[in-house]
């Protein structure tokens, strides 16, 4: 019952398919990545030994803070900062009495040192991103690309009409037209994982100030970017207190871009299922209308495209507003990063959708075979290039007067390709060619690329 009465459905209706992100996007999983990386930082500069040391046994202790972390434990933070109206200075308080309880007291003073939150928020929001890509995200992905390259190779020889502009046009196949999608998506997917988030860590502006009074003779900037190069992200030297979110912004943006993509790909779909080319296989429980009982709706891909459009809106607000802070620093961004959450689970969402509507269809090939006879005039491209071939003049002209905004059936075309002064291998061709068989390189496109 408590489900019912969440406000946001990605933790309601959509639950089942959002809750993995629980662990990489929730407030918990926000303050055991701050909790990591101020653990992190202080055994690497433990390992300096230009500041302390610590035994292995403290070392172990340390890292037991990490490996034992749980629900109750970030309970345990949120509750110090009720007190300290401040989420990351609650961490290290958090941390200092930890380190008491385990007999590492003196090694208190050490816990936050030449950091500012953001070194810690920055860093931390980076991780979860990087995980929850590697972990779920990716995977996802390719389980769609994967599902339209075995639509492409199973559908690659089965004719269908195209239409341009919403008129039937020359013919293409089913197979090739999911062959389109799948190398779209998986161009965009490859920059995707190309791209490496960044983290700054140079303390409150950027500059390594207070670094630089304690220890004049430290490279505090090598020092920091093998630090963060050891947790796995890439090192961004010049920031002001806050990373610029460019690259966080530039992921987005090839996420939206992605979006766009499977929404155009649901568009298709629906269009192709109302005119007949696919069947949605039937479930003899479900409903597709509530007076209706012969309906059965695309209803997966149009939860997919609404999901897209509410994710690529937030994007929107993300990457318009997240490179913007004024001076060398305002809270604005804080908020907004919170939702990051939100966007990828929308965008799972939507993905899901996808993936379920696509395992709900079948082709129906005597719709699409019916739907090619049926429209001849869509040979006129071949035969008015035929024509050029042979230096007819106004080739084209005679097609247009012959078939535009007309139905032409096989033996009005066969009629006119006969009169034709034409090479006979040529006008034998033309009169062999069907709709069907005009398909051009469409298989070898599907299986070459």
């Amino acid at each position: 019952m408590e489900e019912l009465l969440n406000v946001s459905p990605i933790d309601g209706r959509y639950y089942k398919k959002t809750h993995v992100l629980e662990n990489y996007f929730s407030e918990y999983a926000l303050i055991k990545n701050r909790v990591f990386v101020e653990i992190k930082w202080l055994l690497f500069l433990a390992s300096k030994k230009f500041i302390f040391e610590l035994k292995d046994q403290d070392k172990n202790k340390i890292n037991s803070i990490i490996e034992n972390f749980n629900i109750d434990e970030a309970k345990k933070v949120k509750e110090i900062e009720k007190t300290t109206n401040h989420d990351v200075k609650a961490v290290e308080y958090y941390l200092r009495e930890k380190f008491t309880s385990l007999g590492l007291g003196n090694f208190t003073s050490y816990i936050h040192i030449f950091l500012t939150s953001e070194d810690i928020n920055n860093t931390s929001y980076n991780l979860m991103i990087k995980t929850c890509l590697e972990d779920v995200y990716f995977k996802q992905i390719q389980d769609l690309i994967a599902n339209l390259k075995e639509k492409s190779l199973k559908y690659k020889d089965v004719a269908m009409l195209s239409h341009t502009h919403g008129q039937v046009a020359t013919p293409t196949t089913v197979g090739k037209e999911f062959k389109v999608f799948e190398y779209r998506l998986e161009k965009i997917f490859k920059r995707i994982k190309e791209i490496k988030l960044c983290s700054k860590f140079g303390g409150a502006v950027g500059n390594f100030n207070c670094h630089i009074v304690a220890y004049p003779n430290i490279n505090w900037e090598d020092l920091a970017k093998e630090f963060i190069c050891s947790i796995g992200l890439e090192y961004n030297p010049v920031s002001t207190q806050i990373e610029s979110h460019d690259t966080i912004c530039l992921l987005l943006s090839f996420v939206k871009l992605l979006n766009c993509v499977i929404k155009d790909l649901n568009s298709d779909m629906w269009l192709y299922i109302s005119k007949g080319y696919f069947k949605e296989k039937i479930k003899n429980n479900e409903v597709g209308s509530s007076v209706m009982p012969h309906k059965v709706n695309p209803i997966n891909h149009e939860n997919s495209m609404a999901n897209i459009e509410i994710c690529n809106g937030i994007i929107d607000v993300l990457t318009t507003n997240l490179p913007v802070s004024r001076m060398q620093r305002d809270l604005s961004d804080s908020s907004k990063m919170r939702n990051i959450g939100v966007v990828f689970a929308h965008s799972l969402i939507s993905v899901s959708e996808t993936i379920k509507g696509l395992n709900k269809i079948e082709v129906n090939t005597q719709e699409i075979s019916e739907e090619l006879d049926n429209n001849y005039e869509v040979l006129a491209e071949a035969i008015q290039t035929i024509l050029r071939k042979n230096k007819v003049e106004n080739g084209y002209e005679m097609l247009k007067s012959l078939t535009r905004g007309k139905k032409i059936t096989k033996i009005d075309m066969q009629e006119f390709v006969s009169t034709l002064q034409i090479d006979e291998n040529d006008k034998r061709t033309l009169l062999n060619l069907s709709p069907n068989k005009y398909v051009g390189l469409a298989e070898k496109i599907v299986e070459n690329n």
